[in-house]
């Protein structure tokens, strides 16, 4: 996962400012030896130890204030005018701008600290992504609206299951630090609903009821979130009991239909009868099954599936729910096609067990990367005004943290500042992962 880098502002002094003492006190001292006696320049002399000391630490403040003393105590290079009363000003104002360089390198520490901790805290919210979950490539790219933080508003992660690999994408109310504890609180539900949960209406149903439990608590009438949901089924399924590492349970038997299929206790393994599951038949999440000569259930590509591809590559099938969010882009060689799909109710008010829309699966050829988004992407304006056409301007790429780099990139161009969080998260399936 990449994040747009933020480093604590006056944490480092640029070159030019530590740079600029040692230049002026040259300038300083040429311009003293060039210029007739009336012309008096030592006052500038007093402003090089705190110029210093915004520039350098205790060492280095005491090292430009040291050379000042010794340049100016020099017969050669003291001016009549400059005073034993001069000198003994100037020993003063350098003694203090120490001082003041050694108190603001401890704020300095401090701040360090601070913040070493509160990245280890946004951190533990939305770790780092790694750029594979299983068989599915994953590329994503955060920015938060508050300077300096990691975490704001917007949330996204991927996660293995029994049921296959599933992703979150989502976008709380508010942005900014003032929705982190939102933020937290759906991954953590996303998280545990993603062991439990066989289909993606139960995962949703289960943040829905975090997010109504919260709001109730914080006195909150207006506390939702808008996610799309994503999965990547596991061989042969992915629908209830059917998940990875599932074993066959006793009794069962298999057949020509039924490669990669639980089988229940009792079932029977013939032809057009392996891998049905008892009670259901052959669904899988609300999808429909592609049957044949194997029959219903069977895995696409094998016998009574649907068969190789075109381009060769296995069947990849990707199932989306769309709780408010904005549908997400299939990005392929001809470029970029939004999904259109149905779209439920947000998180948080309570509507998602009993109006949540049937996923919709989505056939995809191995080189398409699906890039989803948050609204602060497409709500971006240029300096005209004009949104980010996001679909208009991505170009095809297969590999997902080279795209999210690239749609980053393109958006930063477009838009210059960006004054809300921004969340990109692509995903491929590498076929015969």
């Amino acid at each position: 996962m990449d994040r747009v880098p933020r480093e604590l502002p006056g944490a480092r002094a640029p070159h030019w400012l530590r740079a600029l003492p040692w230049a002026l006190l040259v300038v300083v001292e040429t311009a003293q030896f060039l210029t007739p006696e009336t012309v008096q320049l030592g006052f500038v002399f007093a402003v090089l130890p705190m110029l210093a000391s915004l520039a350098y630490g205790m060492a280095g403040t005491l090292l430009v204030s040291t050379a000042i003393m010794l340049l100016l105590a020099l017969p050669e290079a003291r001016a009549e005018h400059i005073s034993s009363g001069d000198l003994l000003a100037l020993g003063l104002i350098g003694a203090v701008s120490t001082l003041l360089a050694w108190v603001r390198g401890r704020r300095n520490a401090q701040l360090v600290t601070v913040r070493t901790v509160a990245e280890a805290a946004q951190y533990a919210v939305l770790p780092p992504l790694p750029p594979r979950v299983g068989p599915v490539r994953c590329g994503a790219l955060y920015q938060a609206a508050v300077h300096t933080a990691l975490v704001g508003g917007d949330l996204y992660d991927v996660q293995p299951g029994p049921y296959g690999v599933r992703a979150v994408v989502a976008d709380v109310k508010g942005h900014g630090l003032g929705a982190v504890s939102t933020v937290a609180a759906l991954l953590g539900a996303f998280r545990e609903a993603v062991l439990d949960e066989p289909e993606l209406a139960g995962v949703a149903a289960r943040m829905d009821r975090r997010l109504v439990v919260d709001a109730a608590r914080r006195e909150d009438e207006e506390l939702f979130a808008t996610a799309l949901l994503l999965e990547f089924p596991t061989r042969g399924g992915g629908g209830r009991g059917a998940g990875e590492g599932a074993e066959p349970l006793a009794g069962t038997g298999g057949g020509p239909g039924g490669a990669g299929a639980e089988a229940l206790a009792g079932t029977g393994g013939g032809p057009g009868g392996a891998g049905a599951e008892a009670g259901r038949g052959a669904e899988a999440g609300g999808a429909d099954v592609v049957g044949g000569p194997g029959g219903a259930g069977a895995e696409a590509g094998g016998p009574g599936g649907g068969g190789p591809r075109p381009d060769g590559g296995p069947p990849v099938e990707a199932r989306l729910l769309s709780c408010g969010h904005p549908p997400p882009f299939v990005v392929g060689r001809a470029g970029a096609r939004e999904v259109a799909m149905e779209s439920g109710p947000p998180l948080g008010l309570g509507l998602t067990r009993s109006a949540a829309p049937e996923p919709l699966t989505v056939a995809l050829e191995p080189s398409c990367v699906l890039l989803a988004y948050t609204d602060g992407v497409t709500e971006a304006r240029d300096a005209s005004g004009r949104f980010y056409p996001l679909g208009e301007r991505v170009r095809p790429e297969r590999e997902p943290v080279a795209l999210v780099r690239a749609v980053w990139r393109d958006l930063s161009a477009y838009t210059g500042e960006i004054a809300d969080d921004v969340a990109l998260l692509a995903l491929r399936v590498d076929p015969g992962e």
